[in-house]
């Protein structure tokens, strides 16, 4: 049996983190890349085409025996349209669509009683009962994105005018968020991760923990069946991640993402199979591999574009003082708030490590000079 041919649409930081565990698996890739200027097109030979183009899908798809994606943007009815072509495509496009459309999803969600907030779709204002709210875009939305906490009838008229319609949640007081990681192949076998913490700033997130700290093991194991019980309902092949609210040890489903994601980086340095070897294993339906911690404590934390344009130079200092840190550098051009990079150090002393995490993403970003 030769290797197959895995395509990616898509060639962010998330594609460009797939490279070396399909190189380490011998596993053939093909990329479909916006710009050559992409995260993973500066390091691997890619495709250069549109990913709203249907006729430039149906060309890539040829060149691959299994198609995969590192975002949802893809439009449904393409994916739709490949697999009426016979093409393999995973996750699918009936379980893409629980991250395209956050209305379907909660629709979907709903009629198997899993846990959520309270929730209508509006296209007025005068349909929702009451302030504050958060109002989401019910496609397009990601990192924050789409996502408005509003306080009165004209910042909601505001998103209304632009979006048409919203999803409408109820605000919740929640004590932490929390995201896991879950894999399931086409033979049904799951694999989940621990249980990470993330901690948010402005919508998007800053730094993980994992596992999630004093986190007991009946919400642990909460986590753990949302997730299969979501993973089980849609059909997903691949890597999941479920982002929840923890409300007293009480779980509510936030969001989802059918794909590798930012509250599992961490994996990379600290367990056995990182959330990368693990999606292609998933959709190429190998079996899973181990998802063990391989240290006490894992963190991870963003670097945001800053006043720093040369992201290499802070290796100089970094490590030299950090021998034991990783950094992950996205090759994108520097911009304010933007996510150019993460770090992760492992170890059993958290506060430490937190420590040693939040000092490389300030020395990276330009708001500490030593």
């Amino acid at each position: 049996m030769g290797a197959p041919t895995l395509g990616i649409i898509g060639a962010g930081q998330l594609a460009q983190m797939s490279l070396a565990p399909a190189a380490a698996l011998g596993v053939n890739l093909e990329i479909l890349a916006a710009d050559s200027h992409d995260s993973a097109a500066q390091f691997f030979p890619s495709t250069i085409g549109d990913y709203k183009n249907l006729d430039q899908l149906i060309e890539f798809a040829r060149k691959c025996d299994v198609i995969t994606f590192e975002h949802e943007l893809v439009p449904n009815g393409h994916v739709r349209r490949l697999e009426e072509l016979g093409h393999t495509v995973r996750p699918s496009s009936s379980a893409l669509l629980h991250a395209q459309d956050k209305a379907h999803m909660r629709k979907s969600f709903a009629s198997i009683n899993l846990p959520q907030p309270r929730w209508k779709v509006v296209t007025a204002v005068s349909e929702i009962d009451s302030y504050p709210v958060i109002l989401k875009s019910i496609s397009g939305g990601y990192d924050g994105r789409g996502v408005r906490m509003v306080a009165n009838q004209v910042e909601a008229q505001t998103a209304l005018t632009q979006w048409g319609s919203a999803l409408a949640e109820e605000l919740i007081g929640f004590d932490r968020e929390l995201s896991i990681m879950i894999a399931r192949s086409p033979h049904d076998q799951v694999s989940t991760w621990v249980v990470t913490e993330t901690v948010q700033r402005e919508g998007i997130c800053t730094e993980t923990i994992s596992p999630a700290p004093n986190l007991s093991d009946a919400t642990a194991f909460s986590a753990q069946q949302i997730a299969m019980a979501i993973a089980q309902h849609i059909g997903l092949v691949g890597v999941m991640a479920v982002e929840l609210f923890d409300v007293g040890g009480t779980l509510l489903i936030n969001e989802i993402a059918l794909r590798p994601h930012n509250s599992g980086h961490w994996s990379i340095e600290g367990a056995t199979t990182s959330q990368f070897e693990q999606h292609i294993r998933a959709v190429l339906d190998l079996p899973l591999g181990s998802t063990a911690l391989l240290s006490e404590w894992a963190v991870m934390g963003n670097v945001l574009g800053g006043e720093k344009s040369d992201l290499f130079r802070p290796y100089l200092h970094l490590f030299a003082r950090d021998p034991e840190l990783k950094v992950h550098n996205y090759g994108k051009e520097v911009r304010p708030g933007r996510k150019v990079g993460h770090v992760t150090v492992t170890g059993s002393n958290l506060k430490e490590l937190r420590e040693r995490v939040q000092h490389a993403v300030d020395y990276m970003s330009g708001v500490i000079s030593e």
